[in-house]
């Protein structure tokens, strides 16, 4: 390990403690570039770690870099990042905790003690202090001045009673939020969202509250009311309600992975690629979505396997909801198979072709500048042909669940 400590000082890495900074014997040195400054008490680990130029670890306490791409000039102050990826100018502040499937895009950061796991935030989204927000997606914003905002001690609450985790919240989306020209998205600190929901741009949701149903309408100032008069009564955790906003909101999730997916292949490659660290934060990304598209499928079947013992206790007399609740979830039963042979079988390339080379070509015009920049100056007509690619991905997969239901379903 000092062997490999001092290899990284000949390069010129700056390890302000080279005796304090473990490094693991799996790490590429090559991977490490010359100028990353690296604190007192680091440990960087992992195959596939890569730390751009410019870059700042362990400023204000120790941190544990786990496997994780990192582009140019990233800041990761203190706390533990894992299988992770951070793309030019993002950040987070000391405390965090960072675990597997985050993806930062530019610029996006994270104040002190902040976790995420399964995170993506587009360019600019910030989030403030003590906040715990996993299994989201974020975006809107214009610029570092005009960002989303997450306040400090917010929660984006990800698990339920019945003990599932089919509750990813799309604050915003990827085929408009990518276009970098949409207003910002600001939830008020001390507060939280119950997943799954969507959040329309524009949306400002009061500090204190707790939000828990979908705001779609754009532009709102919203303060959802309090329990007041409180609420006591039975409740069987294992039996469910209405499974049909829960099954649209989930492949509307879905929908934008594969989209935001798509633009990686298609459109962040033609800046990722500069360079080697750039090459591995677009390896990076590409392998946090497919896990994400992996894990969001994983909870879905754990929902469907935990809605057909609702089922049976329903169907034994032995528990009682709406006729309507009940037909959702007999829906859910009968239409996954082939929502998940659907989802197998999603041919991205040939979806949105002739909006997707409007785009591209567009913007292989504009490699020359930065890329929030290149997309900030698209005109408005490329940026629609790019939106509706996008959006084509995303109403291919929410399809799946407006689908003909098998016949004989019961």
């Amino acid at each position: 390990m000092l062997m490999t400590v001092s290899a990284l000082k000949e390069r010129g890495v700056k390890l302000l403690s080279p005796e304090s900074v473990f490094v693991g014997l799996e790490v590429e040195l090559d991977a490490i570039a010359p100028g990353v400054v690296i604190h007192p008490g680091c440990r960087l680990l992992g195959k596939n770690l890569s730390i751009g130029p410019g870059s700042v670890i362990g400023k204000e306490a120790a941190a544990t870099v786990d496997n994780c791409q990192l582009g140019h000039n990233v800041s990761l102050a203190g706390g533990y990042f894992k299988d992770s990826v951070f793309l030019d100018g993002s950040g987070m502040g000391s405390g965090a905790h960072v675990r597997a499937g985050c993806l930062l895009e530019e610029q996006a950061s994270g104040a002190h003690s902040v976790g995420f796991k399964q995170t993506i935030f587009l360019p600019y989204v910030t989030a403030g202090s003590l906040v715990n927000f996993c299994d989201a997606l974020m975006a809107g914003g214009r610029s570092r001045k005009e960002h989303s905002e997450i306040g400090s001690s917010y929660v984006h609450f990800n698990f339920t009673p019945h003990g599932d985790k089919a509750t990813p919240s799309l604050i915003g989306d990827i085929p408009r939020g990518v276009m970098l020209d949409q207003d910002p998205i600001f939830l008020g600190g001390q507060g939280g969202l119950v997943g799954p929901v969507q959040v329309g741009y524009g949306t400002v949701i009061g500090a204190g509250s707790v939000q828990r149903k979908d705001i779609l309408a754009e532009g709102q100032l919203v303060m959802p009311p309090a329990y007041a008069d409180g609420l006591n009564r039975s409740y069987d955790m294992k039996v469910y309600g209405d499974v049909d906003r829960i099954m649209k909101r989930n492949l509307a999730y879905v929908g934008n992975l594969y989209a935001l997916l798509e633009w990686y292949c298609r459109v962040r490659d033609l800046w990722l690629q500069a360079d080697r660290f750039g090459q591995a934060c677009q390896e990076g990304a590409l392998g946090v979505l497919d896990a994400a598209i992996a894990e969001r499928t994983l909870r879905i079947e754990g929902l469907v396997e935990k809605v057909a013992i609702s089922l049976e206790q329903i169907r034994k007399g032995e528990a009682e909801v709406k006729q309507s609740h009940q037909a959702s979830q007999e829906k859910l039963l009968a239409l996954w198979p082939a929502i998940l042979d659907g989802l197998s079988n999603l041919n991205l390339s040939e979806i949105g072709v002739v909006d997707r080379r409007k785009l591209v070509e567009a913007l292989e015009k504009k490699t020359h500048l930065p890329y929030v920049e290149a997309v900030a100056e698209l005109s408005s007509d490329i940026k629609s042909s790019g939106t509706d690619w996008l959006q084509a991905i995303v109403d291919e997969v929410t399809g799946l669940w407006d689908k003909p239901e098998p016949q004989g379903m019961s």
